[in-house]
């Protein structure tokens, strides 16, 4: 089920239902400030390509989402930390910058990405129910070879 959303993204509460495994994942790295937005910095990687994340995990920070930016740096991106799976929505509004999007589950699986046009409302949705999502420049996924099915590190294993 989909319903279209207030801002940019679906607002949700910061994670209180992931998996303990996540939350523990997000509290134990590195943090940081990447941005005047002072969001704490996730690193990724998707095969040999390293990604820093700043992480969208309250309903402020995930309705901003990237509006508003006039660029983002190279392997630069945001990963959106929803509390329930669900099939999010994302919509590009005030948004500067073409996107791609990775909907991922807790284990950082890619279950499908999208591309998303500046400026525009149209949904982009996962493909089934997940807690992740993260924006890249548009095309960063298919550059790399990178595709569904495919899994990003820096998620916590399920114990």
């Amino acid at each position: 089920m989909t319903h279209k959303m207030t801002l940019q993204y679906w607002p949700y509460r910061w994670p209180t239902l992931l998996s303990s495994a996540l939350i523990s994942t997000l509290l134990l790295l590195p943090i940081g400030a990447a941005s005047g937005q002072g969001l704490p910095i996730l690193r990724l990687q998707a095969g040999i390509h390293l990604i820093t994340a700043e992480v969208a995990g309250t309903d402020a920070t995930r309705q901003r989402g990237l509006m508003y930016r006039d660029k983002l740096e190279p392997n630069q991106g945001m990963l959106f930390v929803f509390e329930e799976k669900a099939l999010h929505c994302f919509w590009m509004r005030n948004t500067k910058i073409p996107l791609s999007i990775a909907f991922l589950a807790d284990d950082g699986t890619i279950v499908n990405i999208a591309d998303m046009q500046p400026f525009t409302e149209n949904s982009h949705c996962a493909q089934k129910a997940v807690g992740l999502a993260l924006e890249m420049q548009q095309g960063w996924f298919r550059q790399r070879g990178i595709k569904p099915g495919m899994k990003l590190g820096g998620f916590a294993q399920k114990q």
